[in-house]
């Protein structure tokens, strides 16, 4: 059955693969609009995913790094997913089966100098056969400046993240590892072969792809401030843990064990599932430890707002990891190291301290430095925008002497 989907999701514009796509349903005509710019020199499109509201945050870093950038993400709407803020949110009929829209987003997009493709998701549903290369040579051809930027399980291997990290979500029988080694290898030949700037949004994805340059996660530090109050003689240490996807955050493998110390009252445990990101930052400022992810070997998003809001994070990062963030920022990141088989001695470690507030600040100065978006923005101008555009360094060389 795997292959059978395998392969509809390999031909989109075959005869079956066109029949799937009606499944998104019918578009209503009209009803979406398409990206629109401010009139300045360099402008910025990002698109077409926002994972964890991140296109709109770089968008929002680009614009207030410089006056001379205008910066605009597009993302696809997920259907109870969670609400992430995005400049343009186009509903699922419209991004797959809507030409017309795709065809007037490809000329909006025209505008722009600079486009950002996310996760080597066609930015505009299935136009030109949902290939992304297509999309992107229409753009070139157009005289627009193309990078890529990519996620987590669109370029993670996990033949070798299995070989790296004995923790590794892949091994899990619920993780469809072979299929996911098939696009990322797929994935990675694509970006190498573009000769396009490659960014990442989490360290060890540098990994997979040691050439490309890590533009870091970016949170709205001020979103995430709460007044907080200290633990007091003898309370329980206040654990969170909120799993996006349990499997690979590691959940099953540390939940009885959580059960177990909150039994004995050494943590009172929140499991944060369901929750709206609005009431987020309420649930963080209420906890003294977040437990992020014990099986990637990395930290993201959720980790980052939890060091905005206070918190001490635990997780298990990997000695490339850390070594990563500290060449890249001079910093080392304040995750208090756990895995499944330690997580059980760190949290009766920090429940037996009376101040924890010397775990505390690093993380507070750590996200400010290298998560609020300055560092993203700055990434992606050096790195990118700052760069020649495509051609004109021949045209410059053609031009005559003045």
């Amino acid at each position: 059955m795997n292959a059978v989907i395998d392969g509809i999701a390999d031909s989109p514009m075959s005869p079956i693969g066109r029949l799937a796509a009606r499944r998104y349903g019918r578009p209503v005509p009209g009803s979406v609009g398409v990206s629109v710019f401010d009139e300045r020199p360099t402008r910025v499109l990002i698109a077409p995913v926002n994972y964890s509201g991140q296109a709109f945050a770089w968008a929002r870093a680009l614009e207030h790094l410089s006056p001379r950038i205008s910066a605009r993400n597009m993302a696809v709407e997920v259907p109870g997913g969670f609400d992430y803020p995005a400049d343009l949110i186009v509903p699922v009929p419209t991004y797959h089966n809507d030409t017309a829209w795709q065809r007037a987003q490809l000329q909006a997009a025209l505008t722009a100098t600079h486009v950002l493709v996310e996760a080597e998701e066609p930015p505009f549903g299935r136009l030109f056969g949902r290939s992304v290369a297509a999309q992107v040579e229409a753009l070139e051809r157009g005289g627009v400046d193309v990078a890529f930027l990519a996620h987590g399980t669109d370029v993670r291997l996990p033949s070798r993240h299995q070989r790296d990290n004995p923790w590794s979500h892949y091994a899990d029988p619920e993780i469809y590892a072979a299929r996911d080694e098939v696009l990322a290898a797929r994935n990675i030949a694509f970006l190498e072969r573009s000769g396009r700037p490659v960014f990442v949004s989490t360290p060890d994805l540098l990994e997979d792809l040691p050439t490309a340059v890590w533009c870091p996660v970016a949170v709205d530090i001020g979103r995430w401030e709460r007044p907080r109050s200290a633990r007091g003689p003898g309370r329980r240490l206040r654990v969170a843990h909120a799993p996006s996807v349990s499997v690979i955050k590691g959940t099953h493998l540390i939940r009885s064990t959580l059960e177990r110390l909150e039994a004995e009252g050494v943590i009172e445990l929140d499991i944060i599932q369901g929750v709206p990101t609005s009431q987020m930052p309420e649930r963080f400022a209420t906890a003294d430890v977040l437990i992020d992810q014990l099986r990637i070997g990395s930290y993201g998003v959720a980790a980052c707002e939890a060091l905005a809001s206070g918190c001490i994070v635990v997780g298990h990062l990997s000695d490339r990891v850390r070594d990563a963030v500290r060449s890249a920022t001079g910093m080392n990141p304040p995750i208090v190291e756990a895995t499944p088989d330690t997580i059980e001695h760190v949290l009766r470690e920090l429940a037996a301290r009376e101040d924890l507030e010397d775990l505390r600040s690093p993380g507070d100065a750590f996200v400010r430095a290298v998560h609020d978006g300055r560092r993203s923005a700055e990434v992606l101008d050096e790195a990118w925008l700052m760069l020649p555009r495509p051609g004109t360094e021949q045209e410059e060389a053609d031009a005559p002497a003045r």
